[in-house]
């Protein structure tokens, strides 16, 4: 009965957002205290419950997130990005200009959110296209791949941070194995996949886009000589990973020689806490790309000001997604999946990667679609020897699966690359079923040596 509840409840919130176009906030608040009572959960903690879950998911998020929408718009607003993307292009060729796309997609998906990478980039790739008189989506699709990939598998994402702090996983590994699982899948789902998309949805390659393509395009453009230099632009950009990755080799190395306890080691292990790293990412990032450029510190504070407003209904959306997952496991709906799965052979891995999946399917926000599935397989890893790391990497794969109509991310794809419903079923929901397959199947493949 629990699990019928819970369906029942994800019916209800996609007739509310696709039906009535509640905001997804609003709905998720809606549908949590509706499917705690209808748990039967005791009147006077559902409120508990539902605070409870918004301030636990934010609590450790929200800093990053700030911290990232800061940085991202400081390497934006100065033209750090521009100059990594056109450098990138000018070093690969023009018979390598794909794999450039792709390579400048990563680097700036690393620091910037999937939207925001979408609108820097696509403006760029559009003026290549005409130059080199050949298909925008040829180079838009690729472009997008590295961007979804870095989304789905690389912190300081939302969907790996969130369910990393959920799963109680060092960040620093979470990135480690998500590098290891990302680069095959970038040239996998992004190069190779585009060749067989041009040959079933042909007519998506050969079309100008239209529409809200011209106003992506107004996104700011700068003279070469005008922005930060390649070395300085792409070390700002790549701080946060550099640092987290320093960080989990030290500690790494500390459980090895059993030195727990240093302080030095304790000290390397604040510094490389997501949050901390951010702080130090945006503070380089005001030098680098701000004071040492003679740009005012007024200027610089005003783009974080606007970085901030950008995503705050993104954080209220994924607390809300907290709150219904805490209302899940207090309503003792984890426990029921898991004697559901109780002596199942199925691994956890796979589990949380169905989970997540179906999440997705049902109602649109990958990141949502995580914080759900970890409610409900919390319960199955107790007593289980399941890398946590890899728990995580296999429900942010699930989280992408199949985006369609109740995602936004297909919205915007669709509608920056001027294409019919029909292409981007096609090629955008095809390619991201793609990454989540792929995802899956690195993940248990590296199950086998970690």
């Amino acid at each position: 009965m629990p699990l019928i509840i819970v369906a029942l409840g994800i019916i209800v919130l996609l007739v509310l957002i696709m039906k009535f176009n509640m905001n997804t906030f609003i709905s998720l608040i809606v549908v949590s205290f509706m499917i705690a009572f209808a748990l039967g959960m005791p009147f006077n903690e559902i409120v508990n419950t539902i605070q409870a879950g918004m301030g636990n998911t934010l609590g450790g998020i929200a800093l990053v997130f700030g911290l990232g929408a800061i940085l991202g718009k400081l390497i934006a607003d100065a033209g750090g990005a521009q100059r990594i993307a056109m450098t990138l292009i000018d070093k690969f060729g023009e018979k390598r200009i794909q794999w450039a796309v792709v390579a400048a997609g990563f680097i700036l998906g690393i620091a910037l959110f999937f939207e925001v990478g979408l609108v820097l980039l696509i403006p760029i790739v559009y003026q290549i296209s005409k130059q080199l008189r050949i298909s925008f989506f040829w180079l838009g699709l690729p472009m997008t791949t590295a961007l979804s990939v870095t989304h789905a598998f690389l912190p300081p994402h939302p969907g790996p941070t969130v369910i990393a702090q959920q799963y109680g996983a060092n960040v620093g590994l979470v990135l480690l194995y998500g590098f290891l699982i990302a680069i095959p899948i970038v040239i996998i789902a992004g190069p190779l996949f585009t060749i067989i998309a041009r040959k079933i949805v042909p007519s998506a390659f050969e079309k100008e886009p239209t529409g809200s393509m011209a106003s992506i395009g107004n996104a700011k453009q700068f003279n070469l000589e005008d922005t930060p230099g390649f070395g300085i632009s792409a070390f700002t950009a790549l701080f946060p990973v550099i640092l987290m990755a320093l960080s989990t080799i030290v500690i790494l190395f500390e459980d090895a020689m059993g030195l727990s306890g240093n302080w030095v080691f304790d000290l390397i292990a604040v510094i490389g806490a997501p949050t901390t790293v951010m702080l130090l990412s945006v503070l380089l990032a005001l030098v680098t790309m701000g004071t040492a450029r003679k740009i005012p510190m007024k200027q610089l504070m005003k783009s974080a000001e606007n970085s901030i407003a950008a995503i705050g209904m993104m954080l209220l959306i994924l607390g809300a997604g907290g709150s219904l997952k805490q209302v899940l496991i207090d309503g003792g709906v984890g426990d029921t999946v898991a004697q559901l799965f109780d002596g199942s052979t199925i691994s956890p891995l796979i589990l949380a990667w169905l989970i997540a999946a179906l999440m997705r399917i049902a109602q649109g926000s990958a990141t949502v679609a995580a914080l759900t599935t970890a409610g409900l397989v919390i319960p199955l890893m107790a007593g289980t020897d399941v890398n946590v790391e890899l728990m995580v990497l296999a429900t942010g794969a699930g989280s992408i699966i199949a985006s369609h109509v109740n995602d936004t991310g297909f919205w915007i794809v669709k509608e920056s690359f001027g294409l019919t419903m029909k292409e981007t079923f096609g090629t955008w929901t095809v390619l991201e079923t793609l990454i989540s397959v792929l995802g899956l199947g690195f993940v248990l493949l590296l199950s086998m040596f970690v």
